[in-house]
């Protein structure tokens, strides 16, 4: 279906799909859905990618596409082009997938005349693919990481701090650059409130060593929390809020210079990962890691469970007497053996 309107003096057609998509993206993801920012612009991203595809390979203006044009064999041939052309994984593919089912699940209300349509789309399939094993540094490596930036230098103080409270708090990168000074309690007991994804705010508790670093990078700073609370807790160069790459460029560069090749290509998420194995090594419930975490499901958590080989070959050896045999007598030292073989 196609509406026409008038702008500028010039008559203006709108698609129903063009219609739709700026309802999902003006109200329908940020007023009823009330999703992040993030989540909103990772939709975005998906289908401006949808859009790329419809004009550069099937050479379908933007302008020009409706529902009619968008059916579920072009959004298959979208999801395979992503693949092979883009060279996008099996997990990206399924996360433009989780998108586009989001739009279509709403097109299906706002046009009912395009729900037949719209549920062939519903029920194409995520694509299996094997879990990555979770990368994650062992104590002695976060130690060695986290020790690495310089104190005598005051970038050197900052990247102290900021790595030891991604690392302490567990958190998301984004979580992290969205601290305020007033997210922080440095009387004991010492906590961070964070804020997670969908706006939900958990309250992490900080380590001694942790409280202490960060008191004397706040008073450092001049970071107080009654006259200026709403300032960033972590600032780049120029004093503005550091952001995703920021962080990650500043792990990468101190990854580099403290760990092993096998581990110096690191994200800030791997640290997330090795405060939730720590954890889990020390005994904590999965339970409460999940709430550290702030995961909804603790299916999310348990793959810390299935990841921790170590715990799982303890654990084995204590439950279990030593059934197989001592390891063979090595040939060589057989005298015996050895004149038999030498007299040939």
């Amino acid at each position: 279906m196609v509406t026409s309107y008038r702008k500028w003096g010039v008559t203006m057609k709108t698609s129903d799909f063009a219609r739709c998509l700026t309802a999902f993206f003006e109200s329908y993801l940020p007023g009823i859905r009330n999703l992040s920012e993030n989540t909103i612009k990772s939709y975005r991203d998906a289908l401006r990618l949808l859009l790329v595809f419809c004009r550069d390979v099937c050479k379908i203006s933007p302008e020009r596409l409706d529902f009619k044009k968008l059916d579920d064999e072009l959004v298959i041939q979208f999801l395979n082009w992503l693949e092979s052309e883009r060279g996008c994984s099996v997990s990206t593919r399924n996360q433009r997938l989780v998108a586009i089912h989001a739009f279509f699940r709403f097109a299906s209300v706002q046009e009912p005349e395009n729900m037949c349509l719209c549920q062939r789309i519903l029920q194409i399939p995520y694509k299996k693919y094997t879990q990555p094993i979770i990368q994650h540094l062992s104590p002695e490596q976060t130690r060695a990481l986290l020790a690495t930036p310089d104190p005598a230098k005051k970038s050197g103080r900052r990247d102290r701090v900021l790595l030891s409270v991604l690392y302490d708090t567990g958190s998301r990168v984004q979580e992290l650059c969205d601290l305020r000074v007033r997210d922080t309690r440095l009387d004991q007991p010492s906590v961070i409130t964070v804020t997670g994804k969908g706006g939900k705010t958990r309250f992490v508790p900080i380590t001694n060593n942790t409280t202490e670093l960060l008191s004397s990078y706040m008073m450092e700073n001049r970071l107080d929390r009654r006259t200026c609370p709403d300032a960033p807790l972590f600032t780049n160069q120029k004093g503005a809020k550091l952001t995703r790459g920021g962080v990650s460029h500043i792990l990468s560069k101190h990854a580099a210079a403290s760990l092993d090749e096998t581990q110096k290509k690191i994200t800030p998420h791997v640290l997330r990962h090795s405060k939730s194995m720590h954890l889990y090594q020390a005994g904590i419930n999965l339970v409460y890691i999940r709430d550290f975490l702030g995961h909804v499901d603790i299916s999310t958590t348990d793959v810390y469970a299935r990841a921790d080989t170590e715990m799982k070959r303890k654990q084995l050896e204590n439950a279990y007497p030593d059934i197989t045999p001592e390891p063979l007598m090595d040939w060589r030292h057989d005298e015996d053996l050895l004149s038999f073989l030498n007299s040939f």
